[in-house]
């Protein structure tokens, strides 16, 4: 067959075989297809879509252009979590402890910050000592004794995708919406997993700006999962501000550490027990979700999840007694208020330009070789809907270096808008798909 034929016949929308697909993919992996017929066929898809047995096709082929995670010696029911990235989005660190405290095998394989969201390698690593550079046979035995293992993704796990992903970010073709389901759920069916729980953000601070793309997306990968015989859940929430109050890397450790102490911010804290929820139910530990968000309520203020994030912590190098006392985490030099202009309601906070901030002060990545700086990033003092007085700290940015802290400053002031009516209140779980 030639590749010509194939780019021609889906750039007119035309359902692509089985076979087709998997030719594109075997010798683009093998480096018989050049990028430009391959950026080609990608613009094709990104305009006419796919359709569900192709995207499905698309992910098994990436699977199979690697290895694959063998966890059938580690007993138990293995369910991972996986968000699309946002601002302040810090639920794994919380969500994984209290969902291993329940019995919940949690294999969690992570990614790092590209761009205005955050990376959970990244703030993990901002816990002195903290490695996530495991073997897979240190990757075994850690889930078979704690329940519990966080590692970044391998290149030699689905390395089609990591081909194909490199040439999308060059090709204006991030975007598409089947891309990016095939992209995620080819990573994570390789992870040997038995049910996955998925955090689609939808808003300003997130990847996907409309909730009808952000259904889309959810319905493709839940259906993908599915037709693996996989257990798949998605629930589609709101990024239009910030989760809870801290954006940076040892800031957000911070606040992971005050929600498993049942002391965080109400939505973070909403959130990761509706998440862990899932991931206990989808585990089938409890017979029905009502009873799921109980035990995850009860790992919560019974303080098991907090004691099961410590043994992690402890097992993997890391300092656990910076759970305790935030001095031993890395700590600003510099720190800035911004204040409100006038008195009102803050009727909106742009979270893209928050974590825009925090990424220019060095708490992220805009290429993959950049270095982070995890003691910087910006603590909110509001959330939307809150009344302020003309004058009140609305946040205060964190950082070491001044290089950047004026534009950041600017950036900052700008994602604020302090009205005289009060907005609506927003729902922080939009839908549930799956």
């Amino acid at each position: 067959m030639r590749t010509v034929d194939l780019i021609h016949r889906k750039r007119d929308g035309e359902e692509l075989d089985s076979p087709e697909i998997s030719y594109l993919i075997d010798a683009y992996t093998r480096g018989e297809i050049p990028d430009y017929q391959m950026s080609a066929f990608l613009m094709a898809v990104y305009f006419s879509g796919m359709t569900d047995r192709e995207v499905s096709t698309l992910t098994e082929c990436m699977i199979r252009s690697g290895e694959t995670v063998d966890l059938s010696s580690v007993n138990g029911v293995k369910v991972d979590k996986h968000s699309t990235g946002g601002v302040g989005d810090k639920t794994s660190l919380v969500v994984a402890p209290l969902a291993a405290a329940a019995g919940v095998i949690v294999p969690m394989i992570s990614g790092r910050a590209l761009g205005h969201t955050g990376g959970t390698l990244d703030k993990l690593e901002s816990i002195p000592g903290f490695r996530t550079d495991l073997t897979v046979e240190q990757f075994h035995a850690q889930l078979s004794e704690i329940g519990l293992c966080f590692i970044g993704q391998s290149e030699r796990v689905a390395p089609a995708d990591g081909k194909l992903y490199a040439l999308r970010d060059v090709t204006a073709t991030v975007e598409s919406i089947p891309l990016i389901a095939s992209s995620i759920m080819s990573k994570k069916m390789a992870e040997g997993l038995d049910a996955l729980v998925l955090d689609v953000k939808v808003g300003s601070g997130a990847f996907i700006k409309k909730q009808v793309d952000a259904r889309r997306l959810a319905q493709m990968m839940v259906g993908i999962g599915r037709r693996m015989d996989k257990r798949v859940q998605a629930l589609i929430t709101d990024m239009n501000q910030p989760l809870g109050y801290a954006v940076g890397n040892a800031l957000e450790v911070m606040e992971v550490s005050q929600t498993l102490m049942n002391q965080g911010p109400p939505d973070l804290t909403r959130l990761c027990l509706e998440l862990a929820a899932r991931m206990i139910f989808l585990a089938k530990i409890t017979p029905t979700l009502e009873d799921a968000r109980h035990v995850a309520e009860n790992k919560l203020v019974d303080g098991s999840g907090y004691r099961k994030f410590k043994q992690v912590i402890q097992a993997q190098g890391g300092n656990a007694q910076a759970l305790d006392k935030f001095e031993l985490l890395p700590n600003a030099t510099g720190m800035r208020e911004i204040t409100s202009p006038r008195a009102g309601y803050v009727s909106a906070i742009g979270a893209e330009d928050i974590g825009r901030a925090s990424t220019l002060m060095g708490a992220g990545r805009d290429r993959k070789d950049d270095r982070i700086d995890p003691a910087v990033g910006v603590i909110l003092e509001v959330k939307m809907g809150e009344k302020v007085d003309a004058g009140s700290v609305l946040c205060r940015l964190y950082y070491t270096s001044e290089e950047h802290v004026e534009e950041a400053s600017e950036m900052v002031e700008d994602a604020f808008r302090v009205s005289q009516q009060k907005a609506e209140e927003r729902e922080l779980i939009l839908e549930v798909v799956g």
